[in-house]
């Protein structure tokens, strides 16, 4: 029996309202009763789009026209923007996007998790542009353009996008796509490199060439004339994490600083932190606000990393314990103690998510606890709060749908109640959506 053929695309532009925007940021419209989600259109607008894809209970489209345009569409200043899939909300002026995003952050919190908050918190919101400081970004020798492309991928598809230059990333690289692109398609091995990962804290950009093939003396004396150029530094990576290392004499000492609470920060290349430096201050002072540790209270912070939220934790806890799975950040995370004369704060190594955490945190006693969880959540570890003694409780999240769920358990489950929430523009002109909830128990 022979396959049947996919369906054509329509050739055609066509004319819909769009009703709302969906939790990626695209238009919602509807042909004939059917759903069909509109890249670059807004709640409000009449547009006439181009099909891009058709499926059984969905379509997918572009926007080639604005015939009616809603008070909150801006120019995008990206000359990218609609090509690159970096960002997806540059044509939605930015005080909108943080409102939606508090908006989706109720809408998840009641479908999913059955709870809303008695009070909602501001957004936090800091600067636009130029504020992501770490980030990964795709490296390809193109043939059929005879050059090398340096950047994200194009919306919707598997290929780079070809960039001259990234208005969200930090200055020191996003005004620098250019030349870094023509860098590697000067070296021997640009066929080898496959990613540059982007670090900076606060002083020199680190660039972290990842290589499958070993750079000629050639290569290497480019790669040094680069960074004197552009003050940056040039980092290797040649396998796995283990074989990140600095070209001879541009090691640097990663850091950022948290002023609010004297802490700075030291990091490796490769290691997690906050992508916005301005917003993570914010941040954390909410954090700590909410919390509002006293000197006599014992506090935990589950997934602490480098201890962002534990030191400053710290400056006002009688002590702090933070846990983490990976050895490696605890390691630092201990030396950052060190370094920022904090005695009262400890750190253990525990995978949270496994299924034996008989871990010393376990059997010990808080007053109150910080999460910071990735994507994933934190409901492995929620059952153990109460038994602990912990009765407020602090929620950072990268992804509602999992706070939503952890919320649900929290309220209905374990006696909390959900006291307070708040969206944070960690990625502006981004649909990825971060928060913070306060729980309190009695």
């Amino acid at each position: 029996m022979s396959k049947s053929k996919r369906k054509p695309l329509p050739a055609e532009p066509v004319e819909v309202m769009i009703e709302s925007l969906t939790h990626e940021g695209r238009g919602l419209a509807r042909v004939e009763g059917k759903a069909v989600f509109v890249d670059g259109a807004l709640a409000g607008e009449r547009v006439r789009f181009r099909y891009t894809r058709l499926q059984r209970h969905f379509d997918e489209g572009r926007v080639v026209e604005v015939l009616e345009a809603s008070p909150q569409r801006v120019a995008p200043l990206c000359p990218h923007f609609g090509v690159c899939g970096g960002c997806s909300l540059q044509h939605q002026a930015p005080e909108a996007q943080i409102a939606m995003k508090q908006e989706i952050l109720a809408d998840v919190l009641r479908r999913i998790g059955g709870v809303a908050p008695e009070r909602w918190l501001p957004p936090l919101v800091a600067g636009h542009w130029g504020y992501r400081r770490k980030a990964r970004v795709g490296v390809r020798y193109v043939a059929k353009k005879g050059k090398t492309l340096v950047g994200f991928r194009e919306r919707g598809s598997g290929f780079l996008a070809d960039l001259s230059r990234c208005e969200v990333l930090h200055p020191d690289v996003g005004e620098r796509i250019q030349a870094l692109a023509e860098l590697v398609d000067g070296l021997s091995i640009r066929e080898q490199v496959p990613q540059i990962e982007i670090a900076k804290g606060e002083g020199p950009c680190v660039l972290v060439f990842r290589v499958l093939a070993a750079p000629s003396a050639a290569d290497l004396a480019c790669l040094e004339t680069f960074a004197a150029a552009h003050q940056v530094r040039v980092y290797l990576q040649e396998g796995g994490l283990e074989t990140v290392r600095p070209l001879s004499g541009q090691a640097v000492d990663l850091h950022y600083s948290l002023p609010d609470f004297g802490v700075q920060i030291h990091f490796e290349p490769t290691d997690f932190t906050q992508v916005n430096l301005e917003l993570n201050r914010l941040m954390v002072r909410r954090a700590v606000d909410l919390l509002d540790p006293g000197p006599e209270e014992r506090v935990l912070d589950l997934f602490c990393g480098l201890g962002n939220f534990t030191l400053p934790l710290a400056r006002r806890a009688g002590s702090v314990v933070g846990v983490e799975g990976d050895a490696g950040l605890v390691e630092r995370a201990r030396r950052n103690a060190q370094a920022n004369g904090i005695a009262n704060a400890t750190f253990q190594v525990a995978d949270l998510y496994g299924a034996n955490v008989a871990m010393p945190w376990v059997g010990d006693r808080f007053d109150k606890a910080l999460l910071d969880p990735p994507r994933a959540g934190a409901l492995q570890v929620l059952d153990f709060l109460p038994a602990l003694g912990v009765r407020r409780l602090v929620y950072v999240s990268c992804f509602p749908a999992t706070l939503a769920r952890d919320a649900e358990r929290l309220v209905n489950g374990l006696g909390y109640r959900l006291l307070e929430a708040g969206a944070m523009d960690m990625f502006p002109h981004t649909a990825h959506l971060e928060s913070m909830a306060l729980f309190e128990r009695s």
